[in-house]
C-alpha cells in the first residue's frame, strides 16, 4: 500500500479539528473597484464542527492556492514528499466581459472546491488550504449583497425604499460643481443636498444624491449637519491598538502628473487593502483613465528623491518595498498607500537625473 493511501486510511476523520472545512459553495459574485474593476466570489464554507461562514476570494487567489499545492503534491514535482492527483482548476480567460467570465467560472470552481475538500486529510491540514478557507477579519466585516445562489427559487424579496429624514440625516450642500473622474466618485452640482454616509478620510466623504452613491471631496461642500462622531473620524483602532481605517473603507493612492513645470496632484480611491501589491498593467490602465492620457510612463521616487521609471511587476515590487520601508517617516492619512505614483509622458526623459 502506498504511503499516501496508508496515511489516509490510518487517519480518523473524527479526530480532525472542528475548523477543518468540509464543503464550500459559491453563493454569488460581487463587483469590486480596485486598481481595475474585478469580481470576487462570495463563498459559503461549512467546517467539520458544523459552522457556516462566508469568505471572499478572487480568481487569482484560487490560482495561487493551486500553484502552491502543485509544488507540494503533484507527482511531477521533485519537491513532493507525498503525492496525490489534484483537481483541475479552470484556466485564465483573457477575452470577454469580466462579469460573464466570473459567472461562467462558478460551476467549475464549485467542482474544484468539492474535489479539493475530498482529498486526503494531510492535504486538508496544509496551512495554504486552511488559510484559503479561513474567515479572516476582513471577510467577517464584509456585508454580502444578495447571495442569490443560496436563496430558494420560490422566495420573493420585497424591496422597500425609504426617503431620508430631511431634518435628522447628516447632510451637506454642494458649493461647487464636481465632475467625477472614476466610477467610485459622485458628480455634484452646486446647490445640491448630499446625504452623508461616512467619512472616507480627512479629505473625502461618501454620500448619496439623486439615487446615486459615491465619494466626493470635502472641500466642495458645506456641511449642514455633520456625521455622528463615530462615523466622522474615518479612523478606528486595529487589533494591535494602532489607528487604522474602518472596515469596508476605501484606500487612497496619491499620484502626480508631471507635464513640464506643472504638477497635478490627484487622490484616487480604490477598494483595495493597503497591503495589496498591484500589477503594473493594472496601474497603467488606471492612470490612463484618471489623467485621460495614453502615452504615459509610471514612476516612483527613490530615497534620494530621484524619479525611477517603472517598467514591469518587479519594479512595482521595488516601489512597494521602498514605500513600506520609508513610509512610516511620512505623516499621511491612515488609509493612504505608503507608496506614491508619479506619472510622466513616456517621451519625457528630462524628469530623470540620468538618461536611459
Amino acid at each position: 500500500m502506498s504511503l499516501p493511501r496508508q496515511l489516509r486510511d490510518e487517519s480518523d476523520f473524527d479526530q480532525l479539528p472542528n475548523d477543518v472545512p468540509i464543503s464550500a459553495t459559491v453563493a454569488d459574485i460581487e463587483e469590486k473597484k480596485g486598481f481595475i474593476v474585478y469580481y470576487q466570489f462570495v463563498i459559503e464554507v461549512k467546517n467539520k464542527g458544523g459552522s457556516k461562514y462566508l469568505i471572499y476570494r478572487r480568481y487569482r487567489q484560487f490560482l495561487t492556492l493551486h500553484q502552491s499545492l502543485e509544488l507540494k503534491f503533484s507527482p511531477e514535482t521533485q519537491m513532493a514528499t507525498y503525492s496525490c492527483t489534484l483537481p483541475t482548476l479552470p484556466g485564465k480567460v483573457f477575452m470577454g466581459k469580466k462579469q460573464e467570465i466570473a459567472e461562467n467560472r462558478i460551476p467549475e470552481l464549485n467542482t474544484y472546491m468539492k474535489k479539493l475538500l475530498s482529498l486526503p486529510t494531510y492535504v486538508l491540514l496544509e496551512d495554504v488550504v486552511r488559510m484559503f478557507f479561513y474567515q479572516s477579519e476582513s471577510d467577517s466585516q464584509q456585508i454580502p449583497r444578495t447571495l442569490r445562489r443560496l436563496r430558494p427559487p420560490t422566495r420573493r424579496v420585497k424591496t422597500v425604499k425609504t426617503k431620508p429624514d430631511l431634518l435628522s440625516s447628516p447632510r451637506a450642500e454642494a458649493m461647487f460643481d464636481f465632475s467625477a473622474t472614476g466610477k467610485l466618485e459622485l458628480s455634484l452640482r452646486a446647490g445640491e443636498v448630499i446625504f452623508l454616509l461616512r467619512r472616507v478620510n480627512a479629505d473625502w466623504l461618501e454620500g448619496t444624491v439623486r439615487d446615486r452613491t459615491g465619494i466626493f471631496p470635502l472641500s466642495f461642500v458645506k456641511i449642514i449637519k455633520p456625521l455622528p462622531e463615530s462615523d466622522s473620524e474615518g479612523e478606528g483602532k486595529t487589533s494591535s491598538g494602532k489607528m487604522g481605517p474602518p472596515a469596508g473603507s476605501y484606500s487612497c493612492l496619491r499620484c502626480y502628473l508631471h507635464q513640464g513645470q506643472d504638477i497635478e496632484t490627484r487622490d484616487v480611491c480604490v477598494e483595495e487593502e493597503l497591503s495589496t501589491q498591484p500589477a503594473y498593467s493594472d496601474l497603467l490602465t488606471l492612470m490612463r483613465e484618471v489623467f485621460k492620457l495614453e502615452d504615459i510612463a509610471l514612476n516612483y521616487r527613490d530615497p534620494e528623491g530621484d524619479l525611477v521609471r517603472i517598467l514591469d511587476d518587479e519594479d512595482i515590487e521595488l516601489m512597494v518595498v521602498e514605500g513600506r520601508r520609508h513610509g512610516s517617516a511620512v505623516k499621511r492619512p491612515v488609509n493612504q498607500f505608503p507608496w506614491q505614483l508619479h506619472v510622466t509622458l513616456a517621451s519625457d526623459l528630462s524628469v530623470y537625473s540620468t538618461e536611459f
